[in-house]
């Protein structure tokens, strides 16, 4: 009984981790990637898409971005969407497609992205945090009706503890991969 607490979070604890990874690969790094792009909202005919529902999004060097839409009329949309979003690059429309060469990364702007990961890193901790806290009160309300035993409600507790120990040890794995991302 004690069991079904714990595996009753951990798919909760695992949306964190995937959710920490998405957020990472947004952030850029030495290298760009298509993530840093692909969720731009951009409003065609009325409508508003993601930019990967709308182009296909690809890596040349280290430090380019081309986008390719599936119809040439999107390019001027995507253009307008780029320029008006947070990212750093300018687009450029060169034919039937959109280049973005981002520039250099600084070292300000490498400190600014630890900042970042650190940030996020412990957005995920006090998600994990919830979890345990939500699982911990449900098994000190199931031991005081009756339903688990005292020494049930301390392995809950317990399983918990390893369960956040191993999934904190995911978190800064992540962030370190990154952290060493940005040296680059």
């Amino acid at each position: 009984m004690y069991k079904e607490i714990i595996d009753k979070i951990k798919p909760e604890m695992k949306k964190a981790i995937d959710f920490l990874e998405r957020e990472m690969a947004k952030i850029r790094t030495g290298q760009v990637s298509p993530a840093l792009i692909e969720g731009i909202i951009v409003e065609c005919f009325n409508e508003r898409f993601p930019l990967k529902q709308l182009a296909t999004i690809s890596v040349r060097e280290h430090r380019e971005i081309v986008i390719q839409p599936w119809d040439k009329s999107y390019l001027e949309s995507i253009e307008k969407s780029i320029s008006q979003s947070s990212v750093i690059a300018r687009p450029i429309r060169d034919k039937e497609v959109v280049r973005l060469t981002f520039p250099p990364m600084t070292e300000d702007y490498r400190k600014n992205l630890t900042k970042i990961i650190s940030e996020k890193q412990e957005d995920a901790r006090k998600t994990l945090r919830h979890w345990r806290e939500s699982a911990w009160k449900e098994a000190q309300e199931k031991q005081r009706q009756g339903n688990i035993s005292e020494d049930d409600k301390y392995r809950v507790k317990d399983g918990l503890q390893d369960l956040i120990n191993e999934y904190n040890k995911k978190i800064e794995e992540i962030g370190e991969k990154k952290k060493k991302e940005i040296e680059f």
